[in-house]
């Protein structure tokens, strides 16, 4: 009887052990099938899609200009890293004729806070920023509380001052120029304080929560071009320089706000041309002297040769991507 019970738990044992072990072959089996007939139990993957490019933008890099004439300098703020690099004369000042008039404007507006400033006054803003036209900006300089004494450039100028404190500017100053010491357009400004100013006005500082967004607007709708039908002797058209030398993969990302300033009115023999642009990204300054025999054109075209060295990558750079390691299984 014992051995009859001894076999039967034999044989049990037997098929048992018969039915874990087909699924757990089988398995093992499947596992090692790599199509490859068995060569080393591993399997490729394929390497993940690499990520895309960043967008294109400005970032510092050597600038070369062939340039004829007594000053050229330049300055780009990184608005994410605050590092400026420039020209090494990025700290040299020159006059900054019509550029200063978007500070201007929002020194005025920031000043109103949340209330609407006069019809009148709101018309002037936006023409001394989109034609960069004197006689609205010099109502707006009045209404911010500018002084125009000229008898000494150390009697301090409310606009200035406060642009200074509030944009950290630690190149600017009182033009003194006679007859024109105590005016606006021949304050001293540097490249360096310039990008800092655009920087100021994109953030919010210049002009407060109610009216950045309405002055960064006005900068983008800058109109008129340096031919002479556009050109007037108290306004004229401002929309060249930085902004004809960004490629479209940057101008397609957002808004580019500018204000130019150009005269040849200064008694020194050269034209005074200045560019300023913004972004969400960075903020960049040209500033420029040479002789006005020369054009308007050349220095629009200065700007717009810094900025579009400038860009990275370059347009048609080859695009460097990093090889994936095959994983294995």
């Amino acid at each position: 009887m014992r051995s009859r019970v001894t076999l039967v738990l034999a044989i049990t044992a037997v098929v048992l052990g018969g039915v874990l072990l087909v699924p757990t072959a089988y398995a093992r089996l499947a596992s090692d099938d790599s199509g490859g007939g068995g060569g080393g139990g591993t399997s490729s993957v394929a390497a993940p899609p690499p990520s895309p490019p960043p967008p294109p933008t400005l970032a510092a890099g050597p600038v070369s200009v062939s340039f004829k004439g007594e000053f050229f300098s330049w300055a780009l703020l990184d608005r994410k890293t605050g590092k400026i690099s420039g020209s090494p004369n990025m700290t040299a000042t020159s006059s900054t004729e019509s550029m200063i008039k978007a500070w201007i404007v929002s020194d005025y507006l920031r000043q109103l806070g949340d209330k609407e400033p006069p019809a009148a006054m709101k018309e002037a803003a936006r023409l001394a920023i989109i034609d960069s036209n004197d006689g609205a900006a010099n109502k707006v300089y009045a209404a911010a509380g500018g002084s125009y004494k000229a008898s000494s450039s150390s009697i301090p100028d409310p606009v200035i001052q406060r642009a200074i404190k509030l944009c950290g500017l630690t190149d600017t100053k009182r033009g003194n120029v006679k007859p024109y010491t105590g005016y606006w357009s021949f304050t001293r400004m540097s490249p360096r304080d310039a990008a800092r100013v655009g920087d100021c006005i994109a953030d919010g500082k210049a002009a407060g929560p109610k009216w950045t967004k309405w002055v960064l607007d006005q900068m983008s709708k800058v109109r008129g071009t340096t031919a002479a039908k556009d050109q007037r002797p108290s306004s004229g058209g401002g929309r060249w320089g930085i902004i004809d030398g960004l490629p479209k993969s940057i101008t397609a990302q957002g808004p580019v706000s500018i204000k130019n300033g150009w005269t040849p009115i200064y008694g020194d023999g050269d034209w005074h041309v200045n560019c300023l642009a913004v972004t969400s990204k960075w903020s960049l300054a040209v500033m420029l002297r040479y002789p006005i025999k020369t054009g308007l054109d050349y220095g629009a075209k200065v700007c717009a040769s810094v900025a579009t060295q400038l860009v990275t990558p370059q347009p048609g750079a080859a695009l460097k991507v990093p090889q994936q390691p095959v994983g294995k299984l």
